[in-house]
């Protein structure tokens, strides 16, 4: 048994896993680390394990559990009271909820997205180069471009998104308990504003089509509906902007694969699976057991908790040669970037397509890129939260 360490940690280098996490070279696939309240849980480094693991039902979801393991004290305050849709529930509701969901994030609803998108991003772009040669890229194109997307995608008028970035922001990154429940209210209270109109003047998007079934026998009900619509809005456009924006950075401080980027173009979709394999943005998966489960010898009581951390499982060198280095050769698609088993990311179509249209066209665009100044100056997100930076100013 190894040295219990905390969870979470922050990162001493944006995009490489905590120093202090146990890596699977050195350790078994499981060790225990202590949370935030001193409760003593299980840490999942291990690539085979972890998704063994995530495709275990054995494993549950379900926030409210008592002996649910919740890494801070603001997500104690928020998901003991609140169950996120999706995110907190077991099948057979989970599964109930998700094929709702499914005809909207299939790969071939991604690829008809794509022109969309690319229009997006060169709209952006354009505006950003007219106001150039500077700029702070998360405000002025990585944030703004999965906004607008999931905005035109689920029927939310992309006018309120000031509203929606800061609630999601207080939520995700609230210093208090008490900051992070308020976020969630008033994003219910717009979320639930919006559907009652949407009822009385239906448009086009998800949200429109989810109320249209919420009338009928066996639809959702508004309360179900309100939590559908915040964890699409704020998972629809937080994850993605966060990808761009650590993506580009990671990029930048390594110029040889970027260099490879420019020359050969067809390289990008390959080598946005490797930074997201690279950059695991959403370390930190929860599940609680409900039987005892063993795994390599090593038995996960019911009753205990599990985190799996996904930068450590996605850096094993057991599924990964040289797993620390950027390689766009590599195979890397069954990473666990986008989790595993019934919970895997539903959007994880729609994040590619944005991902690879929105660095594709970047690099394309301004070729002589680079950071405005020092890397070391440049801040990034705590360890508590999704991984990114605060701010990415840049020049070209």
């Amino acid at each position: 048994m190894t040295k219990t360490v905390a969870f979470p940690q922050n990162r001493t280098c944006p995009y490489h896993p905590p120093t202090g996490y146990p890596r699977t070279e050195e350790e078994r696939p499981l060790s225990r680390v202590t949370l935030w309240d001193g409760r003593s849980v299980w840490l999942v480094t291990g690539h085979a394990a972890a998704r063994a693991l995530l495709a275990d039902q054995r494993l549950s979801t379900d926030s409210t559990r008592d002996d649910f393991p919740l890494p801070t004290e603001r997500a104690s305050a928020v998901r003991r009271r609140r169950r996120a849709a999706l995110l907190g529930w077991d099948d057979p509701e989970h599964n109930a909820q998700r094929r709702m969901l499914i005809p909207s994030f299939t790969l071939k609803r991604a690829e008809t997205l794509r022109p969309r998108i690319q229009e997006t991003v060169d709209r952006l772009l354009d505006a950003m180069v007219a106001q150039g040669p500077t700029a702070e890229l998360v405000s002025a194109f990585a944030l703004p471009v999965p906004s607008i997307v999931i905005c035109d995608l689920l029927g939310v008028p992309y006018a309120d998104h000031d509203f929606f970035e800061e609630q999601s922001r207080r939520l995700l990154r609230g210093p208090t308990a008490a900051d992070t429940e308020d976020a969630l209210a008033r994003l219910e209270d717009y979320l639930g504003d919006l559907i009652d109109q949407k009822r009385l003047k239906p448009g086009e998007g998800v949200l429109d089509d989810l109320v249209a079934r919420g009338s009928g026998d066996g639809g959702p009900e508004r309360r179900e509906l309100v939590q559908l619509a915040t964890i699409l809005l704020v998972a629809g456009h937080e994850t993605t902007a966060n990808m761009i924006s650590l993506g580009t950075y990671t990029l930048l401080r390594h110029p040889e694969r970027l260099a490879e980027l420019r020359a050969d173009p067809t390289l990008v979709p390959a080598a946005v699976e490797e930074l997201l394999r690279f950059l695991s943005i959403a370390d930190g998966l929860l599940r609680v057991a409900r039987e005892d489960i063993d795994v390599e010898g090593t038995v996960i009581r019911a009753g205990e908790g599990v985190v799996f951390s996904t930068s450590v499982i996605n850096r094993d060198a057991a599924a990964y040669s040289d797993p620390d280095s950027l390689d766009w050769a590599r195979s890397a698609r069954h990473h666990v970037a986008f989790g595993f088993g019934i919970h895997q990311c539903l959007g994880q179509n729609l994040a590619r397509a944005e991902l690879e249209i929105a660095l594709g066209t970047l690099l394309r665009r301004l070729p002589g890129l680079r950071l405005a100044v020092p890397a070391e100056e440049i801040p990034f997100k705590p360890g508590d939260t999704i991984q990114g930076m605060l701010e990415l100013p840049v020049t070209w």
